[in-house]
């Protein structure tokens, strides 16, 4: 079978994240996604982890699924068992080689045995209670260290890998490459998770990724933000074949990625000054902005550039493909010319649910002509350049996201004569 897997989130104990973020919404915005398998998100929480062993029950090998279902609503179309699959993410802040470093690190376990006996070593290092994603004073290969004797069967994964703060290659305080890091235990690293900011064609350029999967995840911190990325696999649903697809790339489909451009951080800027810059364009101002003559924060598309040691548009042989989408209320926003969480956005999202199926069909596979006919002739045509990659996009910066125009207003007021004159 095929499946999409978004293994990257947090709980409503992290900081800056939605209260919302509870199991019991997590399993329901899963099914209106259309995700099978999702991250738990935070099992070193103690608070967290108390609720998983509470409200979820093993279901195949490694994954488990909630014990009573969500009384929240679903549309039919949209209806799926989800399975859970025990993660969380760590924020290490530490010196090394003479820089301070701050890098998140994301873990994959099968067991609560396995999560609980991390805790129990981490709980000696910092205050697991503080936050959902726990701030440790150690060293990443510590922690990759300590994941490898108390949890074998364990994936540990470089978060974000490229994002300018909390990231290995970061632009403010990572390293240039995985053995810089890791060292000896280098090789344990079998993935990098690429970040909103970055999609695997801007990876390709960097060979020390060559033979690392590429995986994407959402990293949510609120439930209509899950599947912004993910991953999509074939094969048996347990953790095992999950474990194989990211360290082998046995059943790794490919990847749903955000259009880079759109995350917060793909090119240089001042967000004060609403200074946005291109690389080339940075090194000429020496990365100072033009306003105000402070450093601008570097952006991925900079980092990569100083990593690459191929050209753009470099197609690594054999890598697997990946789709560029925009969330579906996104979409339906820009379309209507309103924000993403208004009334108007909410209330045509589940109409076209109920009618279309899972957020992943729509942008995916649905025909644009029942698009058409389910939502609108501008709906559709939207998705159509989206899928064709036709879009325009303003890139984000030092923070802010880019923002996307799928259609010109133009062309938005022809749309509406045609519909008036119908």
């Amino acid at each position: 079978m095929q499946y999409i897997a978004d293994l990257h989130i947090h709980s409503r104990f992290s900081r800056a994240t939605s209260k919302d973020m509870t199991l019991e919404n997590i399993d329901r915005w899963a099914q209106l996604k259309g995700i099978t398998v999702i991250g738990t998100g935070d099992f070193t929480h103690p608070v967290w982890l108390k609720e998983i062993k509470e409200k979820l029950v093993p279901a195949e090998d490694g994954l488990f699924k909630l014990r009573s279902p969500s009384p929240d609503y679903v549309p039919p179309s949209c209806r799926k068992s989800v399975r859970f699959l025990l993660s969380a993410e760590i924020s290490n802040i530490y010196s090394k080689n003479g820089r301070l470093r701050k890098l998140h690190n994301l873990i994959l376990v099968p067991t609560i045995e396995d999560a609980s006996k991390i805790n129990t070593k981490l709980s000696h290092i910092g205050n697991l209670s503080s936050d959902g994603r726990p701030i440790l004073g150690m060293d990443s290969k510590l922690l990759l260290e300590i994941v490898l004797e108390t949890a074998p069967q364990g994936i540990f994964i470089p978060a974000h890998a490229w994002t300018p703060h909390f990231s290995v290659f970061g632009s403010n305080s990572g390293f240039d490459s995985i053995k810089e890091c890791f060292e000896d235990l280098s090789p344990y690293i079998c993935a990098v998770e690429t970040g909103l900011s970055s999609n695997p064609s801007m990876n390709w350029r960097v060979k020390e990724l060559d033979n690392i999967t590429l995986i994407s995840n959402s990293d949510a911190h609120s439930p209509a933000k899950l599947g912004r990325e993910a991953n999509i696999l074939e094969g048996d649903l347990n953790y095992t074949h999950i474990k194989n697809a990211i360290k082998e790339r046995k059943g790794f489909k490919g990847t749903i990625e955000f259009f880079p451009e759109q995350g917060k951080y793909h090119f240089d800027g001042h967000r004060l000054c609403k200074t946005c810059l291109s690389p080339c364009e940075t090194r000429k101002l020496n990365s100072l902005c033009p306003q105000c003559g402070k450093k601008m924060t570097r952006g991925v598309m900079y980092r990569v550039e100083e990593l690459a040691c191929r050209k753009e548009g470099f197609k690594l042989p054999g890598a697997p493909p990946f789709y560029s989408i925009v969330p579906l209320m996104d979409i339906i926003a820009q379309i209507k010319g309103v924000g993403t969480g208004t009334k108007t956005v909410r209330e045509e999202y589940f109409r076209l649910l109920n009618n279309l199926g899972s957020e992943f069909n729509i942008l995916l596979d649905a025909p644009i002509q029942e698009i058409e006919k389910a939502g609108s002739k501008i709906l559709a045509e939207g998705i159509r350049r989206m899928r064709e990659g036709k879009i325009k996009i303003f890139p984000g910066y030092d923070g802010e996201y880019g923002k996307i125009e799928l259609i010109p207003d133009r062309e938005k007021n022809k749309f509406d004569r045609q519909l008036n004159l119908f």
